[in-house]
């Protein structure tokens, strides 16, 4: 009975050391896990399309954790809130920014930590509190959430394109090249015209620069002459202006002084009128008695006219 007894002991006493080692290696590990890892909770305003539990975190491209729960914010259900866990010798600072990136083509995305300047301090809990991080607007989100307006204009520019690219359109597209072969074809068949014409354009551009030039000289010249020659020109039209108003007014007075007189010459003028009229009529009848005696003055002495032949 006493050896039974012993043995009793002996394997209780070995069942309470073994269990004791095996909660002190538990309070070890679990000591150990808690000083190896921090968690962070992180506050996105947009939806999270693509995140889940599991999901990498990083911190400049490096792997430092992962995400261990995604919930809705109680008070602000627009909100997701991000529990992550990190490594414990993650530099987490104040100043640290986290965002949303899209890791492939298969639409998984996962967390990226950046910023942390060396001289901000590091970030912790308040109260209690997991230390908050607020994600900054991610582009890719809009993307994701914009996705399906995205996709209807994609749709729509193919539509587009297929229009364009009509069996019509083809063949125009196809004539304009043959035209455009057979102009090119054409200039390469005709290129010592070509070269021909391009002399003659730079010959004709030297014959138009040197008549500018004269042209140009020739400017020169005539506000030269304008600017002497014709100023004289002008001085003398301006005194010889000067002498035709004089001598117009020395008239204008003239004639003032002397109207009677010349009132009086106008009558007598009008007296010799019926005289000179007389004297012409006078002038007249000498005229055709002249030309009579010219023609047959025998016949104007005689009275008679001359007796013409007869011709049988």
């Amino acid at each position: 009975m006493e050896t039974r007894a012993h043995h009793v002991l002996i394997g209780l006493f070995t069942v309470i050391v073994v269990g004791a080692a095996l909660l002190f290696g538990l309070w070890l590990a679990k000591t150990s896990a808690a000083k190896a890892y921090h968690d962070y909770e992180v506050v996105f305003s947009d939806a999270v399309t693509g995140l889940s539990t599991g999901s990498p975190v990083g911190y400049n491209g490096i792997k430092v954790g992962e995400v261990v729960q995604l919930k809705l914010d109680p008070a602000d259900p627009r909100k997701v809130l991000a529990r992550i866990r990190l490594t414990g010798d993650t530099p987490v600072k104040q100043d640290t920014h986290a965002k949303l990136v899209l890791t492939g083509l298969t639409g998984i995305t996962n967390i990226q930590l950046s910023g942390g300047s060396p001289d901000s301090p590091p970030l912790l809990g308040q109260h209690g509190h997991l230390p908050v991080i607020v994600a900054d607007p991610s582009p890719l989100t809009r993307l994701l959430a914009n996705g399906e307006d995205l996709m209807t204009n994609i749709n729509e520019v193919v539509m587009r394109a297929n229009e364009l690219l009509s069996d019509e359109n083809v063949q125009h597209i196809d004539n304009t090249l043959a035209h455009l072969d057979q102009a090119t074809g054409t200039i390469a068949n005709q290129r010592d015209e070509i070269r021909q014409l391009l002399q003659q354009l730079a010959l004709a551009s030297n014959h138009a620069n040197a008549t500018l030039a004269q042209t140009e000289q020739l400017a020169r010249n005539a506000n030269s002459l304008i600017s002497h020659q014709g100023k004289a020109a002008l001085d003398d039209m301006q005194a010889s202006m000067a002498s035709l108003q004089h001598a117009t007014a020395s008239l204008d007075h003239l004639l003032s002084d002397n109207r009677d007189a010349l009132d009086s010459g106008m009558r007598g003028i009008g007296d010799i009128g019926p005289a000179v009229i007389e004297l012409r009529k006078t002038l007249d009848s000498l005229r055709s008695i002249s030309r009579k005696l010219d023609d047959n003055p025998a016949s104007y002495l005689l009275g008679r006219e001359k007796t013409k032949e007869f011709k049988p």
